[in-house]
């Protein structure tokens, strides 16, 4: 009975994670199925080993080989990451144990809640990151930052130069900003915005 109930818990849990958590906020459908698959997958497999002769730890351990396996063969961006080894560590702990505990329902319902907090759009929301490739070769970084300041119509935080190309005349450049409250971004600077977004044809200034 307690492990029906930790069952429940778990389809609970991961559906709150998938359906109402990350889906409503990414729309990536394709990962819904791998969060899925993920936690009712280390979910049956857990239980079975936690009742039977095979070592558990071999049992983890064949997991982690399927989980970097699986990492590696796509990229997928950092939140995601976050929401898949949310989604197995929910199956484990609701998998593990043999009988329903307090701790373990509290622990899975803390999965869920870190996510929730974690990846809301209003924390750091005017918190942005931006990979460009300006038609410029800038050696000067006070002037890079200057430039991507009113570019990007906010205050540059944090800015790592990949490559200058003096004979291309191109820089490469990942940069974190901050949107400033009162900033009214320049039509160049919405344009860049649009075309990073929709891969379209670069432009003056910037290419996506």
């Amino acid at each position: 009975m307690d492990q029906l109930i930790l069952v429940a818990v778990d389809l609970v849990a991961i559906s709150l994670l998938t359906f109402g958590v990350y889906f409503p906020r990414h729309h990536r459908r394709d990962l819904l199925t791998a969060f899925l698959g993920v936690n009712v997958g280390v979910l049956a497999v857990a239980m079975t080993l936690s009742s039977a002769s095979v070592g558990i730890g071999l049992g983890m351990g064949l997991f982690g080989v399927l989980s970097i396996i699986r990492l590696r063969s796509y990229e997928i961006a950092q939140h995601e990451i976050a929401y898949y080894f949310s989604a197995l560590a929910i199956g484990l702990l609701a998998g593990l144990p043999a009988r329903l505990s307090v701790l373990t329902v509290a622990l899975v319902g803390l999965i869920v809640l870190t996510m929730y907090v974690g990846d809301h759009p209003r924390l750091f929301g005017r918190h942005r990151q931006r990979s460009l490739k300006l038609d410029s070769a800038y050696t000067d970084e006070d002037a890079l930052r200057a430039h991507l300041e009113v570019l990007l119509g906010g205050r540059v935080v944090n800015l790592a130069v990949r490559s200058v190309d003096l004979v291309n005349d191109t820089t490469q450049v990942e940069v974190r900003y901050v949107v400033t409250q009162d900033a009214r971004p320049t039509a160049q600077g919405a344009e860049s915005r649009q075309a990073q977004e929709t891969v379209s044809a670069a432009r003056p200034g910037v290419r996506a």
